[in-house]
């Protein structure tokens, strides 16, 4: 199933700045053959949903190697089923 997802991973207990954090997730996400684009409090990305479960799995791996032991995340997926629609036709639908 083709979804666009807006994930947010929030590391906690690292202290008062996440970014170096964030700068791995983005890095991982960047490799990945995925259509993603990062905003101020996540990231949207256009793929399968068990590709980006996948990546969303990744992303938890590199944290827990970093020592992180609790992360908050929010997910939210967006699918259509009477047409293909990405993330620029989304955008675009509404200028």
């Amino acid at each position: 199933m083709r979804v666009i997802a807006d994930l947010c991973i929030v590391p906690m207990g690292v202290g008062p700045s996440v970014s170096p954090y964030v700068r791995e997730i983005k890095a991982i996400i960047d490799a990945s053959p995925l259509n993603a684009e990062m905003h101020a409090n996540g990231t949207n990305i256009e793929g399968e949903l068990s590709d980006i479960c996948k990546l969303i799995e990744e992303c938890e791996a590199k944290l827990n190697a970093l020592g992180v032991e609790r992360l908050f995340y929010t997910m939210v997926f967006g699918s259509r089923r009477d047409k293909d629609q990405s993330m620029a036709d989304k955008l675009a639908a509404v200028s």
